[in-house]
């Protein structure tokens, strides 16, 4: 099994993705909690479900670390500039520099009026 049981499924389980990705099980879930990134949808049971996504995101970490030879600090990092939430904090920081730019000249208009 392998990379061609990813294009099969939709959602595995820790066990198939320790099959696909060659990264163990406790890795995963020491990954989970510490990039925060891979979000896997919990039974009922309490079983972990991972999707597609998930598995890419745990790839992407294991290149990362064992062929780039980053630290898991330097892999954060490299992940944060890629990652939806990365793009919308600047987004926001920049809303808000606008916005603060458009308050200063709306003070300065009221006071010369």
């Amino acid at each position: 099994m392998g990379l061609e049981e990813l294009e099969q499924k939709d959602y595995f389980s820790i066990g198939d993705v320790k099959r696909i990705t060659g990264v163990p099980e406790y890795s995963v879930r020491y990954w989970e909690a510490e990039f925060g990134l891979i979000k896997p949808i919990r039974l009922e049971s309490g079983h972990r479900r991972y999707t597609k996504n998930d598995v890419y995101t745990i790839l992407k970490i294991k290149d990362l670390i064992y062929k780039h030879k980053l630290t898991l600090e330097g892999a954060k990092k490299q992940l944060s500039k890629y990652s939806p939430s990365a793009k919308a904090e600047k987004k926001n920081a920049t809303d808000v520099k606008f916005l603060s730019e458009i308050k200063e000249t709306l003070s300065q208009l009221l006071k010369e009026c």
